[in-house]
């Protein structure tokens, strides 16, 4: 059934490492057309589009800091052009950024957070959403996080609460712009072996964490991908809105 994302126009930001890239890749095992969105990491961007193109799939490669409206605003139109139209936006990059006591955290670290994970994720579904309108639909899949409903990690704070905003954002755009024929949902990942986690979380938290986990291990990235795709797919999930998919091995439940 996943056959309906066939030739559709993706747009995966933060897809050049982690849970993007592996997303990214899975559209293209799908036959998809995908925007590979990048900040720093061109290399690993590339290799991501050519794993597209490998499977099938088409790829073009989109740089820009997603903190910075004007960037993002040439992604998204780049990607619209390059692909045609957009039938997809996932909303996937955002970092912890440090591991900073909440006392600590100091203006310049607040604000960055959040506007990687929160304020960036606005301005894409604005953006997004004038492309919808002329398409007469469209669909958004946010990348928020377990962090959102738990305490999250030591020294997330900020992660966490900026993850929730994007919760509540997914709900809010669900409801208001179903009319319009634009399904909005979420996945919530939970502990997964990523970059992100290796520039912020020593060897003894990361066993500490997955050790927690009822499955018995921490997630990898390709664990994401189905929920990414299923939520894409008109065919599997076409009445759903609104909806977050937890992904996190039972640890919600820890």
């Amino acid at each position: 059934m996943l056959d309906d994302l066939r030739g559709k126009a993706v747009l995966v930001t933060g897809a050049s490492t982690g849970i993007g890239a592996a997303v990214a890749k899975g559209f293209g095992r799908c036959g998809a057309r995908v925007g590979v969105h990048y900040h720093k990491s061109r290399d690993q961007a590339e290799e991501v589009a050519a794993a597209v193109r490998a499977a099938g799939g088409e790829a073009v490669v989109l740089q820009g800091d997603v903190t910075r409206k004007a960037e993002l605003e040439r992604v998204i139109e780049g990607a619209t052009e390059a692909l045609g139209r957009l039938d997809v936006l996932v909303n996937n990059a955002g970092d912890v950024v440090g591991r900073v006591p909440f006392d600590e955290a100091e203006d310049d670290f607040i604000d960055f957070v959040i506007a990687l994970n929160a304020r960036s994720v606005v301005t894409a579904c604005q953006l997004a959403l004038r492309q919808f309108n002329r398409q007469g639909q469209g669909n958004i899949i946010n990348t928020t996080s377990l962090a959102a409903r738990q305490a999250g990690g030591p020294g997330t704070a900020l992660y966490g609460p900026s993850k929730a905003f994007v919760q509540g954002l997914t709900r809010y755009l669900a409801r208001d712009y179903a009319k319009d024929h634009v399904r909005v949902n979420a996945v919530a990942p939970g502990f997964v072996l990523t970059p992100l986690q290796e520039r912020n979380t020593t060897a003894e938290q990361q066993e500490q964490m997955a050790s927690r986990i009822p499955m018995g291990r921490a997630g990898m990235p390709e664990d994401l991908v189905g929920a990414y795709l299923f939520l894409a797919s008109d065919a599997m999930s076409g009445w759903i809105t609104g909806a977050t998919i937890d992904v996190n091995g039972g640890a919600f439940f820890g």
